[in-house]
């Protein structure tokens, strides 16, 4: 829960000083503001309506971040409505305000609340703000309902899949971990971190560079092999066995203008050139790197 320090407290003695101000008067301070651009009106109709940033921050209290700040971001929306305002559409500036205070606190959260985004649709958003009233509501009751149940109703509620609601139920259910907070004590007196469990399906750092080193060498052992090969054996290998997209034997033999059969004889040929040749290269006879 956020703290109230004394910063928020002389803020909100400020802008409960303010005066309220009068329809009459607050459309005039909004005329001068629109067409004149007078500063002092657009300060004074701010001024009095910092009060309803304050009540409107309050209401997001329980999402644990500083009062102070989201009064300050509910200030910038407070500005924003100020800037866009039409009075000659006769509606209260607190009618229209409320919508743009709301809207920056909101952001800030979503921005603030965790390092993992949430919330980047408006369902989404929707979702983040109102699951908590809504599981309250929904689980409520001598008889407590089954995750599930209540999942499915909200998601109805909301327009989300049931799958978004049991993750955002999750994250609002728990709070960032750093993978560097303690966990553990070890035998030696060392403390573990969250990061030392993790596993992770990639190869170890020798492994990598052992394979990279055999590849390496059986590309220059295979390179070395293919120089036994005549000019029409090794276009049939290449395109037989070393291109991507290989060739059939009945076209590579109208290419070569010979029969397939006779495509088939020379690729085996040259197979067995190239074995006998790669045997030759290796050390001590290791078939296993072929």
């Amino acid at each position: 829960m956020a703290q109230t320090s004394g910063n928020d407290r002389s803020m909100v003695r400020a802008a409960m000083a303010a005066p309220y101000l009068e329809r009459g008067e607050e459309h005039d301070l909004a005329v001068l503001w629109a067409e004149k651009g007078d500063a002092r009106a657009m300060h004074k109709l701010i001024a009095a309506h910092m009060r309803l940033v304050i009540s409107i921050a309050a209401r997001f209290r329980h999402f644990g971040l500083p009062m102070n700040d989201m009064i300050q971001e509910g200030h910038v929306g407070l500005l924003e409505a100020a800037r866009r305002f039409e009075p000659e559409r006769e509606v209260r500036f607190s009618t229209y305000a409320t919508w743009w205070i709301r809207a920056s606190i909101q952001d800030y959260i979503l921005r603030n609340w965790s390092i993992v985004r949430g919330g980047t649709s408006s369902t989404q958003k929707a979702l983040f703000f109102n699951l908590r009233r809504l599981r309250a509501k929904l689980s409520g009751g001598p008889d407590r309902r089954p995750d599930s149940e209540v999942h499915a109703e909200i998601a109805q509620a909301v327009g989300v899949s049931q799958a978004d609601v049991a993750l955002m139920d999750s994250r609002l259910s728990s709070l960032d971990a750093s993978l560097n907070a303690p966990v553990a004590e070890t035998d030696s007196g060392n403390t573990s971190e969250r990061q030392d469990f993790l596993v992770s399906d990639d190869p170890l750092p020798d492994e990598t560079v052992g394979r990279a080193i055999d590849e390496e060498r059986r590309k220059r052992w295979i390179n070395s092999a293919l120089k036994v090969l005549s000019d029409r054996e090794l276009r049939i290998i290449r395109e037989r066995r070393l291109s991507e997209d290989t060739v059939t034997l009945e076209a590579l033999g109208k290419n070569l203008g010979i029969s397939k059969e006779r495509v088939r004889q020379i690729e085996n040929r040259a197979l067995e050139k190239l074995r006998a040749a790669l045997l030759r290269e290796l050390p001590d006879g290791d078939t296993a790197m072929i």
